[in-house]
């Protein structure tokens, strides 16, 4: 676990929009990624009977739906103990292999730091 006092101000605060879509939203996951400009993309899960996107994914859609062209961080606060492939690939998509995805639990804390590679 990381200790999030330890991280970066800005990746703190990826976690902390992350924790609280999630929280507003009342759904299982929130995210939110940070662009090439600095500029922050926040979502939730999205579950409609015909469309179902993880926050992460929903996050790095909104992304480039708004004109970004990298990213710089991702943050996905969830109960799973990781980010999945699926979720990793759609970063790497965009902001490439070495981007950091932090992995949060609902209470806000880092459990850990993996690329999107």
């Amino acid at each position: 676990m990381t200790e999030n006092s330890a991280l970066d101000p800005e990746d703190r605060k990826i976690v902390t929009l992350a924790r609280s879509a999630r929280a507003r939203n009342g759904v299982p996951e929130g995210a939110a990624v940070r662009d090439e400009t600095g500029r922050t993309y926040v979502a939730g899960t999205v579950a409609l009977d015909s469309l179902k996107l993880s926050a992460l994914r929903t996050a790095v859609a909104m992304a480039v739906a708004s004109g970004a062209k990298s990213l710089e961080a991702a943050a996905v606060v969830t109960e799973a103990e990781e980010a999945s492939d699926e979720d990793r690939a759609a970063v790497r998509d965009l902001g490439g292999p070495q981007t950091p995805v932090l992995v949060a639990g609902p209470d806000g804390a880092v459990r850990t730091t993996v690329t999107a590679g």
